[in-house]
């Protein structure tokens, strides 16, 4: 069945019920887990006024320290679960290509993620990293709600 799951976390609340579900399921059927954390790339023009006062320095540093407190989340819930792990960052504006990418240069056999559940016009707007990946994957997604 699967051996190599890749787990991607935005550390959100969500993203961390996720996890706890992929780590329990990985756990179960004796997988290994890749933990991911996707970090935006920067921008000097952008719609968040406190970046116009970070220089390229700081805000690299200020993702990574996101990044590190996520991954470390990950990796602590993996423990738990008796489950091997590691964990990466990559550097994108699209976190949905990041992760395909990731999966395929990792050998992923399944793609673990979280889904907003939003429907109808929201969803059609707004669209999802999830959906997207759903979308362009040709690795499995299993999507927990």
């Amino acid at each position: 069945m699967y051996r190599h799951l890749l787990v991607p976390t935005d550390g959100s609340a969500r993203a961390d019920a996720m996890v706890s579900r992929a780590m329990a399921f990985a756990s179960r059927i004796g997988a290994r887990v890749t933990g991911l954390h996707v970090l935006p790339e920067y921008h000097v023009l952008t719609y968040r006024l406190t970046s116009l006062q970070d220089t390229k320095s700081n805000f690299a540093a200020e993702a990574a320290r996101h990044a590190d407190t996520f991954l470390a989340a990950l990796s602590h819930t993996a423990a738990q679960a008796g489950v091997p792990c590691d964990t990466i960052t990559a550097t994108d504006d699209h976190p949905w290509q990041a992760i395909i990418a990731c999966a395929q240069q990792r050998e992923c056999d399944l793609i673990v993620m979280s889904s907003h559940g939003k429907r109808g016009l929201q969803a059609m707007l707004i669209g999802s990293e999830t959906h997207k990946v759903l979308t362009h994957s040709t690795i499995p997604v299993l999507v927990f709600r």
